[in-house]
C-alpha cells in the first residue's frame, strides 16, 4: 500500500494477465528481500532489479518485457529502456497491493519507495 506519495498506476496494456502476474509475482518476492535486508532504505527499480542483475532478466518473467520490444524492431538499447520503464510501472503496482505501508517520492526522474 502506497501510504504517502503518488500512487497513480499506469498499466502495461500489452501484457497478458498471466504473464503480468507472473511478473508481478517476481516483483514482490524481490520487493520482500530488499525490504528485509535494507530497511529504511529507499529503492527503486535500479536498485532492485538493475546493474548486474539486468543482465539475467531472461532467466526472469521480466524477459518477457525486454524480449516484446525486441520482437518488435525496437534495438537493445530502446528495448532494456522501455522495458525498464514498464518494470517501474509494474513495481509500482505490486508496492500499491502489498499489504505493508510504502512512501514513495520522485527523486533524480526516478519513482523511489521506502518501506515504513
Amino acid at each position: 500500500m502506497i501510504f504517502s506519495g503518488d500512487d497513480t498506476i499506469r498499466e502495461v496494456a500489452w501484457l497478458s494477465p498471466e504473464d503480468e502476474q507472473r511478473i508481478m509475482d517476481f516483483l514482490q518476492g524481490a520487493i520482500y528481500c530488499y525490504c528485509n535486508n535494507r530497511k529504511g532504505e529507499w529503492f527503486s527499480v535500479r536498485e532492485i532489479m538493475g546493474g548486474s542483475n539486468r543482465d539475467d532478466w531472461d532467466k526472469t518473467p521480466l524477459g518477457i518485457l525486454y524480449n516484446q520490444h525486441i520482437q518488435n524492431g525496437k534495438s537493445h538499447d530502446e528495448a532494456w529502456d522501455l522495458a525498464g520503464q514498464e518494470e517501474g510501472k509494474l513495481l509500482k503496482k505490486a508496492i500499491k497491493q502489498d499489504k505493508r505501508n510504502f512512501e514513495t517520492k520522485k527523486e533524480e526522474q526516478i519513482r523511489k519507495y521506502k518501506w515504513v
